[in-house]
């Protein structure tokens, strides 16, 4: 955000011992944490709770990376692979132990990887050799039990999901920081003693900050620009259907496409961005034709049924992506008293919370975050 000299004004001025900016899963859960340790805690953000990526995601609680299993060894070597693998069961975890605590819904229901191709069929039986092999449970048969045309599916039995917003606002009620909505954060200004947050309706100066932007943090943060980049991801919702379909999250087509039933019926299902990726960048928020279209096509070609409801809800969502492929914790280049916790990869429910952790542990302690320091991509 950039502010003119005809819009800036008085604003509300705020002190604590720590600011959080991005009321998402991660920022909300980082409030959380701060505020156990008796720190005075103000978690602020531009819209409200669960507004960005966290409210308009799938709702998926899944083990793993973007990559398969195999394929992230292969870049990033077993010890990284299997860490990273294990922060994410630690994030499922804690999130269904989280949902249960505030009476959120959620449900262990497991997640299924299914091919297009032959060539993906051998990759999922691949991965779950792999994961077998390290002690993640994986299942994997050849063939679609369902008869909906997929070629393999890969099982993961402990997988679950949750209602996004219902999870992040609970944390938020019950995070004990004071929550400023609709301050949209326009400057960092380092201080010798931390960091004064500059918004468009409170100031905060606090000892430090923890910024939770994912997508949105080069606009607040230059120095974050090759690092981290905007990428939309579309999403529909069709009317109830009749019959259940589907019990659990569906992946296919190396993970383009996502999908999962309701608990009031409603079928869910994102992606189509595979052939339009160039055009799906950016932080605008809107649908597109093609996008969306993809989408009815895959409906048509695996989904029949549920191609011949109508659609009632289409969004977007503004993913962070990262160089690498892994998320992003460290030191704000220029503001020492600033921790950056961004670029999720689309997998922010899947690795948020652990991670979030990390960022409080570099905050509070200055305890290296890792494999996931930002320190190597600098």
């Amino acid at each position: 955000m950039t502010v003119s000299c005809w819009q800036r004004r008085e604003v509300e001025r705020l002190t604590a011992d720590y600011v959080v900016v991005g009321a998402g899963i991660v920022g909300s859960y980082a409030a959380m944490c701060l505020s156990q340790t008796g720190a005075d805690v103000v978690l602020t953000d531009a819209r409200e709770p669960a507004a960005g990526a966290s409210g308009r995601n799938a709702g998926f609680l899944l083990s793993g990376l973007v990559q398969l299993y195999h394929e992230a060894v292969a870049a990033y070597g077993r010890p990284v692979a299997r860490e990273m693998w294990q922060l994410s069961v630690e994030t499922r975890e804690l999130a269904l132990a989280l949902a249960r605590q505030f009476g959120v819904p959620a449900k262990r229901c497991g997640a299924y990887r299914l091919a297009g191709s032959r060539r993906e069929a051998r990759a999922l039986a691949q991965a779950a050799r792999a994961m077998e092999a390290d002690g993640f449970p994986a299942l994997f048969r050849q063939g679609d039990p369902w008869g909906w045309g997929f070629q393999a599916t890969l099982h993961t039995p402990d997988d679950g999901v949750v209602h996004p917003v219902e999870l992040v606002r609970a944390i938020v009620a019950h995070s004990g920081a004071t929550l400023v909505e609709h301050n949209e954060i326009w400057e960092i200004v380092p201080r010798k003693s931390g960091v004064l947050v500059r918004g468009s309706r409170a100031d905060v100066e606090a000892r430090g900050a923890l910024l939770a932007l994912n997508a949105y943090a080069p606009l607040l943060c230059p120095a974050l620009e090759e690092l981290v980049r905007p990428v939309r991801g579309q999403v529909l919702v069709t009317a109830p259907l009749a019959e259940r379909v589907l019990d659990g999250a569906g992946y296919a087509n190396w993970g383009y496409e996502y999908f999962r039933q309701l608990d009031d019926g409603r079928f869910l299902l994102g992606g189509g961005r595979r052939r339009f990726r160039r055009q799906e960048v950016g932080w605008e928020d809107r649908v597109t034709h093609s996008v969306q279209g993809e989408l009815a096509t895959f409906l048509r070609r695996y989904f029949p049924e549920v191609a011949a409801q109508s659609v009632t809800m289409r969004w977007s969502g503004v993913m962070g992506f990262t160089p690498d492929g892994l998320p992003l914790v460290g030191r704000l280049p220029g503001a020492r008293g600033a921790v950056v916790a961004v670029g999720f990869n689309g997998h922010g429910m899947g690795l948020g919370l652990k991670v979030a952790e990390r960022a409080v542990d570099l905050l509070l302690a200055d305890t290296s975050p890792g494999v996931l320091g930002l320190e190597r991509l600098q």
